[in-house]
């Protein structure tokens, strides 16, 4: 790997951080735990439309792993991995299996991490009452999703060519 790529990856994650923290410092209150605008998923969404996918979860997972330990805990990291892992693969998979638009991949992914979360939680509260909340954070999902894809996609275009000289 050059030293380009390494610095762009470096980049590219202290982004995702920042992103994180900043989300953090937003007040969502609409009476369901767990419901965020997703701010860090700008940075998968354009790594996966301009780096490639191994970079892109690489990046992404390190930074659920380093904001975790500083800013969370191990449910923390347990929520957030579960909901990674969902998003990640179904927007692997759309972003591989055809010619869908940025924010309908970030919409699937938005909505994943939301459904990745839920089942988290069951799983490990043992409480299936939190099925109740799947209406709104589907409707969240979709929402957050739209937007850090039109973002995501806003972004890609004005700093492709870069991106590719990398």
């Amino acid at each position: 790997m050059n030293a380009r790529k390494t610095s762009l990856y470096g980049m590219l994650l202290a982004l995702a951080m920042v992103l994180s923290y900043v989300e953090a410092m937003i007040p969502i209150n609409i009476g369901v735990p767990g419901v965020k605008l997703g701010l860090p998923n700008i940075v998968t969404v354009i790594g996966l439309y301009s780096i490639g996918a191994l970079p892109t979860l690489v990046i992404s997972f390190l930074r659920i792993l380093l904001v975790s330990f500083m800013f969370g805990n191990t449910m923390t990291l347990a929520y957030s991995i579960a909901g990674f892992a969902l998003s990640f693969g179904t927007m692997l998979l759309m972003r591989k299996a055809g010619d869908f638009h940025r924010t309908v991949v970030s919409v699937s992914g938005g909505v994943m991490h939301n459904v990745g979360q839920l089942l988290a939680a069951v799983a490990l509260l043992h409480s299936q009452v939190l099925f109740y909340y799947l209406p709104v954070l589907m409707v969240a999902g979709v929402i957050a999703g739209a937007l850090i894809g039109l973002v995501a996609g806003l972004i890609t275009e004005r700093i492709q060519l870069f991106l590719r000289n990398s």
